[in-house]
């Protein structure tokens, strides 16, 4: 069992958290970690003791962060209807990411050797697999669009959102309308594997 943290080490891994979840937030995952420590005011060597690699502060902030995405995921799946319980649960993914760089980076999988974010988006990938199950079952959502679909629309979608964020910060809604209208069963048409 860990020995506790001195109350100065308890104030300071805080400290660093609280920054690290606004750089992220602000910059996405690949922020400087000098630019975390300058926030929290203490030393790189500070933020190093606490965490000592990317990976370790990301999992100290994001796997609570992507959890969210099964609460989002249980008002999904109790709408009666399938495909608008499906089409809030994508909705919703995307407007945290959309409000969240650190998070948009993380759902997108780019930093995934951090392990307890990968077991969080694990999650978040069952639940969706589920919501897909039920609307490809109640014959609304196109019988051909996989879990490793929402996958890709989750990485090209994230591309939106950054490359949009500064001009028109909600353009990716209307690119998910435009993709979701596409997952129609009624609009199905073959696509090349």
């Amino acid at each position: 069992m860990p020995k506790p943290l001195r109350a100065d080490a308890a104030r300071n891994r805080d400290k660093l958290l609280d920054a690290a979840t606004r750089v992220f937030g602000e910059r996405g995952l690949d922020a400087p970690l000098e630019e975390i420590a300058r926030r929290a005011g203490v030393s790189i060597g500070t933020l190093y003791n606490h965490f000592p690699t990317r990976e370790a502060l990301i999992d100290a902030i994001f796997p609570a962060r992507v959890a969210v995405l099964e609460r989002i995921g249980a008002q999904a799946l109790a709408d009666d209807d399938a495909w608008r319980g499906f089409t809030r649960f994508v909705e919703g993914v995307f407007a945290l990411q959309a409000e969240d760089f650190g998070l948009n980076d993380a759902l997108s999988g780019r930093f995934s050797t951090a392990a307890g974010l990968a077991e969080a988006c694990r999650g978040g990938l069952e639940v969706a697999r589920r919501l897909i199950a039920r609307a490809k079952d109640s014959g609304q959502l196109r019988a051909d669009f996989e879990e490793r679909d929402f996958v890709t629309l989750i990485w090209a979608m994230s591309k939106v959102i950054r490359e949009s964020a500064d001009e028109a910060p909600l353009a990716w809604r209307r690119c998910l309308a435009f993709f979701l209208d596409g997952l129609r069963a009624e609009a199905a048409r073959p696509i090349p594997s």
